[in-house]
């Protein structure tokens, strides 16, 4: 497999978490969406979209959107439940990461490091994202992860921007129950940092 991707992408961090924990070996591609990369027309050529991740599946076929790599990847594996209901409850936790969670919190980040020109922007980006934290702080104050009693590609999807939610301006002090949260992710065996590039 090989893996089409920016570094400091938490979209692209989800898929390298989830990679090192299945011990999966892949080549890894930067791609640097400042230069225009992923609208180069051989990357058009497998993610008309123009954005990263992309796994190169190795067959010829490419899968593009960072959660529907996770979902493929974790087919079959102990970070995707075989129960149905459990399945739908994975979903809707990654369905609310790329529609309530992602756009402001990783859109937030991102003008605080790369577009501070922009930041006029941040103070309804900050809104939402705080009430996507808060239904994230809620859910965990009973639980240990989001979706049965261990981690799946739910908590993958939520924690790839979660964890560097300050860097967007984010204050993570009263969020207890995600602050615990974080420290069993990042306690498992084989977790890698958002800016270990792969070898």
């Amino acid at each position: 497999m090989k893996l089409y991707d920016y570094l400091p992408s938490g979209n692209g961090y989800k898929v390298r978490l989830l990679l090192s924990w299945l011990g999966e070996d892949y080549e890894y591609q930067e791609i640097n969406i400042h230069k225009g990369e992923t609208h180069s027309p051989e990357f058009l050529a497998f993610n008309p979209s123009g954005q990263i991740p992309v796994l190169d599946i190795g067959d010829g076929r490419h899968l593009a959107e960072s959660n529907a790599i996770l979902f493929y990847l974790a087919l079959g594996t102990d970070y995707l439940p075989t129960d149905a209901f459990a399945q739908g409850e994975v979903l809707r936790w990654m369905f609310f990461e790329q529609y309530k969670h992602e756009p402001a919190i990783a859109v937030a980040r991102f003008i605080k490091i790369y577009a501070p020109e922009r930041k006029k922007e941040l103070p309804p980006l900050m809104k939402k994202g705080y009430i996507a934290l808060d239904i994230m702080e809620a859910h965990l104050a009973t639980r240990d992860y989001f979706v049965s009693d261990s981690l799946s590609i739910a908590d993958i999807s939520l924690y790839g921007y979660t964890h560097v939610a300050d860097a967007g301006g984010f204050d993570m002090k009263p969020y207890k129950a995600i602050k615990k949260w974080m420290r069993r992710v990042k306690a498992r065996p084989n977790y890698i940092k958002i800016t270990t590039i792969p070898t």
